[in-house]
């Protein structure tokens, strides 16, 4: 009875097998763009390939049955492995791919090693218990990127690989044998049970991972000005209020830019609206570069921008400001050839106190941006924030509601 159990049980894995490696290459062939796809898909073809030859033993040559058929499942795993690097953008290393296949055909030439069932165990455990941990690694490696699922893959691939060192002290207790009495072992059930319950769970994890990544990329393009790659007003507006949602426990300063390119309707009429979308390219870089990586910067519309500068005072967002201002006229004195000389004005405002409005502090900054233009251009000026109406303190907190008047400028 247990004979038939565990043939049903290969049947059964070679099917799935099959079917996940084609449902992978199916959602890949709808966006190739996603490459790691069918490389994991892939992979299970080949364990479907490889199990079905083991599944063979004692009716084919041994040199099927174990030597190749191990050769594929190492480079299956290798496959696996090799989509988690494309997956995060790391090359594919043709050498490591083959290294396990390669390593086993040598080895298992060496009489002491071909001779030897439970060396031949500890070494194909070691090899694919090695890919599935670079896999694991692969996807913790890559853990930055905000994807739910990459910790399940983490775990799952880190677990088989775990469990898969167990066919090692197992081993001795195999009946191997040159008949088919193998499949009469209850470890060979249970980690073939195993080995089928992790090519489901992985297929749809991975699969669950691509679709999330491609779902979060949408995402991240409504938020973002295609042509500067900041952040749009919609980008900018949700970001930073998520920010000051955040900090408004700690009482942080927050810092306010709203810059604006100083007659950029002559540049689009005398050069032409494509030098125009150059100049505010140039714009983006030079002002992206301006601050720090924490800080955050987007454009509004035309050639409207705005900057939120988090934990910084107004002397020091007025020298980021200065830096942008200066920055710009500079790099746009010649672009392309053509002495085009733009400049900037920006407003600024700080508020030394949270929690406060966004759109208190950008009102008060247009107001501060409005200044500088009528003054001549290509220079700050800064608003205070006494005017901003600060948030509703919660209950239990101390100060009411302030919505004071008057401003002070600065050059």
């Amino acid at each position: 009875m247990m004979n038939l159990d565990v043939s049903t049980l290969f049947l059964v894995t070679i099917y799935v097998e099959s079917i996940l490696g084609l449902l992978l290459l199916f959602a890949w062939a709808q966006n190739f763009e996603l490459t790691a796809v069918a490389w994991w898909g892939s992979a299970h073809l080949l364990r479907a390939l490889s199990i079905t030859l083991f599944g063979l033993y004692g009716r084919l040559p041994d040199v099927l049955t174990i030597d190749v058929s191990n050769s594929i499942l190492f480079t299956s795993f290798a496959a696996t492995w090799t989509g988690a690097r494309l997956f995060d953008g790391r090359r594919v290393m043709p050498l490591a791919l083959l290294a396990g296949a390669l390593c086993w055909v040598v080895v298992s030439r060496i009489p002491v090693v071909g001779q030897s069932m439970e060396l031949r165990a500890l070494i194909s455990a070691g090899i694919i218990a090695g890919y599935t941990w670079l896999a694991s690694y692969e996807f913790w490696h890559g853990r930055a990127e905000p994807l739910v699922s990459r910790l399940p893959a983490v775990f799952i691939l880190f677990a088989h690989g775990a469990l898969f060192l167990l066919r090692t002290p197992l081993s001795a207790m195999l009946p191997w044998s040159p008949t088919n009495q193998v499949f009469g072992s209850v470890w060979l059930t249970v980690l073939s049970s195993e080995a089928l319950l992790f090519t489901i769970a992985i297929a749809f994890i991975l699969l669950a991972m691509a679709k999330e990544r491609t779902e979060h990329h949408h995402k991240t393009a409504a938020m973002i000005d295609p042509l500067t790659g900041l952040a749009n007003r919609r980008g900018f507006l949700v970001e930073s209020e998520r920010w000051m949602r955040r900090e408004d426990r700690n009482g942080s300063q927050a810092s306010v830019l709203l810059i604006d390119l100083d007659n950029f309707k002559l540049i689009n009429d005398r050069f032409g609206h494509a030098f125009g979308d150059k100049v505010l390219q140039v714009f983006a870089q030079t002002a992206s570069l301006a601050i720090r990586p924490s800080d955050f910067i987007g454009r509004l519309g035309g050639e409207e921008f705005a900057a939120v500068l988090y934990n910084v005072g107004r002397e020091r967002a007025l020298a980021v400001a200065e830096r942008i201002r200066a920055s710009f006229a500079e790099a746009t004195a010649v672009v392309d050839g053509h002495a085009v000389a733009a400049t900037a004005s920006i407003g600024l405002v700080t508020s030394e106190r949270m929690p406060v409005e966004l759109s208190d502090l950008l009102a008060q900054a247009d107001q501060a941006l409005y200044r500088a233009k009528e003054r001549g251009r290509n220079r700050v000026e800064i608003a205070s924030s006494d005017r901003v109406a600060r948030r509703p303190e919660e209950p239990g907190s101390r100060g009411p509601l302030r919505a004071e008047t008057g401003a002070q400028t600065a050059a």
